[in-house]
Order: structure tokens, then sequence, then C-alpha cells
């Protein structure tokens, strides 16, 4: 397969957009900015689970499993810079009878 310029664009946006929301999800829940939220304020029952530091932990599980994808994404980009070989060359069975020749 033939890759073009925008599934090389798209890939590195995905890596650095995985990234991006996997470094906030790991670090907001600690942050200041946390305690503030619709969320949290909805009820007393939703402010208990919403600061529980188990939920944050989780949180930032979420954070580190995304910044895991986009690691793991960024080695796939290789995949762009391969050269493609024609199947004939890569083909077991004619190389066998090229070598019986």
């Amino acid at each position: 397969m033939e890759y073009r310029w925008y599934h090389k664009l798209s890939g590195i946006l995905f890596v650095v957009l995985c990234f991006e929301v996997g470094l906030f999800l790991v670090f907001f829940p600690w942050s200041d900015f946390w305690r503030p939220n619709l969320l949290g304020n909805l009820s007393p029952e939703w402010g208990m689970i919403w600061m529980n530091f188990y939920f944050r932990g989780a949180v930032s599980g979420l954070g580190l499993i995304n910044i895991y994808i986009s690691i793991a994404e960024a080695f796939r980009l290789r995949r762009f810079s391969q050269v493609e070989t024609s199947p004939a060359t890569t083909n077991p069975a004619t190389e066998a009878i090229e070598h019986n020749d």
C-alpha cells in the first residue's frame, strides 16, 4: 500500500493528541483545579467520589494508558518510512524455483 501525506499527517496528529490527553489525565486530578468542578459539586455523594484518591488514581491510570498508546503508535509510524518490496521477491516458492534452475 502506498501511503499518502494525509496518512502520515493523521498518524502524527493521533500520536500528539493521545500524548497530550494522557498528560492532562495524569496530572489534572492532582492539581488545584480539580476541586472546583461541576461534577464534584453536583451532590455530596458525587463530591466524595470526585475527591477520592482511588478515583483520581483511576483517571491518572487512563492517562498512562493514553501515553502508552501514543508511544506504541509512534513506533508504528515507522511503517511510513519502509520501502515496499514486490511480492515476487518475498515469496519462498518462487525463490525455491529460482534456486533450482
